[in-house]
Parts: structure tokens; sequence; C-alpha cells
């Protein structure tokens, strides 16, 4: 099987695709001066660009894992936000956990995989 590279660079690539999969790499915050609601809805729109380009979807998440830089802070919020972008009976497996992320005013961080559905 081929492997597939999006966005690829020196350390990491936005997207891998290998087979039937779509991992991609963890998606923080292009403005992050927003608060976690925003951050998570800029992260969520980052994902949904991502998976378009590897030709899948939100409805086909397998698994997601989410960093947040202050879980009791900031976990129902996100956790709301997520829920309202989730699709109806789609939810992957998930993991969140609370981190010290790659620089200080990131708050949220998401890496998901996806599957490419069959047509």
């Amino acid at each position: 099987m081929t492997i597939k590279r999006i966005d690829p660079n020196g350390r990491l690539s936005g997207v891998v695709v290998h087979g039937s999969l779509v991992y991609l790499s963890g998606q923080v915050p292009n403005d992050r001066r927003l608060d976690c609601e925003g951050q998570t809805l800029n992260v969520l729109e980052k994902i949904d660009r991502l998976l378009e380009r590897a030709s899948s979807s939100r409805e086909h998440l397998v698994s997601a894992h989410i960093w947040l830089k202050d879980i009791d802070r900031d976990f129902a919020v996100m956790n709301r936000i997520w829920s309202e972008w989730l699709p109806t009976r789609c939810a992957p497996a998930r993991a969140t956990t609370q981190a010290t992320l790659a620089s200080s005013d990131i708050l949220v961080e998401i890496m998901v995989v996806a599957a490419i559905p069959t047509v």
C-alpha cells in the first residue's frame, strides 16, 4: 500500500493517508488569542478542511485524542463544542487529558483518525 502525505514539512505531515485510514497530526488553533471555546471551534474547522482534503469527514472518525492546557477550567466548554460538532451516532473512541502544550497560548490540541468511506 502507498502512503500519501498532505502538507509535509521537515518534522511532520498535516495528514497521512494509509490504506483506508486518515491520520491527522495534532491540530492547534490559528488564533491563539481566543478563549477555549473559540480555539476549539477553530481547531474543529481545521479538522473538517483536512479530512475533506483526504476524502473523509467527521462522520467517519475512528479515534480522537484531545489535550487541554487546563482540564478543570476548559473540559466542559470543549466537550460542549465537540458534542455539537460531532454528528449523531458518530462518536469515535476518545481520550482527553491535561498537558503542557507546545506554546503557552494554546489551550486545546486535537488529533484524529478517520476512515475513508467506500463508495
